[in-house]
């Protein structure tokens, strides 16, 4: 079970079987030291044993390869400067990560929401609620991405339960900030090979705000996780498995006692192509997090603080923040008065 994939890793990453937390009382207690551990030394490890069939997972994937055949136009037609609640296509280049443009072409979706325009005293966030855009003549996308939000949603809160568990905490601890409307994202993407300048920057290194990331992608390479040296681990593709990292408001909640690791995509050679879907299970946009109450506190590092990127309680804060300074045109579009 999870102690015999843990204890063998895959190049360095920890290998997590989630459907040892159905097991005996031995087998969950051994499931979650092994979540502990690689929960808080490396703050990355793949996931199996999730349930998602490889059924659900095909018929993202074609979706997604059908949508970056269409012809050009037709993604435009879609493109994210329409949308003020930053949804639809991101043209290659046109995304910051640092201030520097990443490599890649991406489609952004969420959680099918109304239109949440901010009122008298509401605070700015609330334009991130809001529909996604489709392209015509594509429905399957819309089903097979709206059916992977829902499905990995169960996913990370069934995760996130286990997570705090295994530290001590109580399972349910968060429950209230993810109640109602929680901000569930998903993006399908593509890194289309090096650019033409031989810059190598599919996506530049950084941390997730919220609290996990599930990520699907293919086997080609290009995933890289940093090392407490500086230097970057790749991450091997495991067919079957979710790439899953913890957020910044989770070792923040913690005082740095779980951890939030900076991770990069380097551009595959050439013309080849890479594809991945991360997917955001984070909390309502509202949702103030509350410090954790654990027996380890104690023992807490205490949290990288960047004073280039102040992380706010309040998760809908953090998440503007993000896409404001990501998407610069569609924040000069939609939101220059803010």
């Amino acid at each position: 079970m999870a102690q015999q994939h843990l204890s063998s890793r895959l190049d360095g990453l920890p290998v997590i079987d989630l459907s040892a937390a159905d097991g005996t009382p031995e087998q969950r207690a051994a499931f979650h030291a092994d979540l502990h551990r690689a929960a808080t030394e490396v703050g990355f490890f793949h996931l199996i044993g999730h349930g998602v069939t490889e059924r659900e997972t095909t018929a993202l994937t074609d979706a997604m390869h059908a949508f970056f055949a269409l012809p050009e136009a037709e993604r435009l037609a879609i493109s994210n400067l329409n949308s003020p609640h930053f949804r639809g296509y991101t043209r290659i280049g046109h995304e910051l990560t640092a201030g520097r443009s990443d490599w890649r072409d991406q489609l952004d979706i969420g959680a099918e929401r109304p239109v949440h325009r901010p009122g008298p005293g509401e605070p700015d966030y609330w334009w991130l609620e809001g529909p996604n855009q489709w392209p015509q003549g594509l429905p399957q996308l819309r089903e097979a991405s709206l059916h992977w939000i829902d499905r990995l949603s169960g996913v990370g809160a069934r995760l996130l339960h286990e997570l705090l568990t295994a530290i001590g905490a109580r399972p349910d601890f968060y429950d209230q900030a993810f109640a109602g409307h929680p901000h569930l994202r998903l993006k399908l993407v593509r890194y289309p090979g090096t650019s033409p300048d031989g810059g190598g920057q599919g996506v530049g290194a950084h941390k997730d705000y919220g609290f996990l990331t599930l990520l699907l992608t293919d086997t080609v390479p290009g995933l890289q996780v940093e090392r407490s040296d500086g230097s970057f681990l790749d991450v091997p593709s495991l067919p079957g498995s979710f790439v899953v990292n913890l957020g910044e408001l989770l070792e923040v909640a913690t005082d740095g006692y779980l951890k939030a690791t900076n991770h990069r995509v380097v551009s595959p050679p050439g013309g080849r192509e890479r594809y991945s879907a991360p997917f955001f299970y984070n909390p309502r946009l509202d949702a103030h997090i509350e410090p954790l109450d654990f027996p380890h506190a104690h023992h807490a590092p205490g949290a990288t603080a960047d004073p280039a990127n102040p992380l706010f309680a309040e998760f809908g804060r953090n998440e503007l923040k993000g896409y404001l300074r990501a998407h610069p045109e569609v924040a000069k579009r939609h939101h220059a008065a803010r």
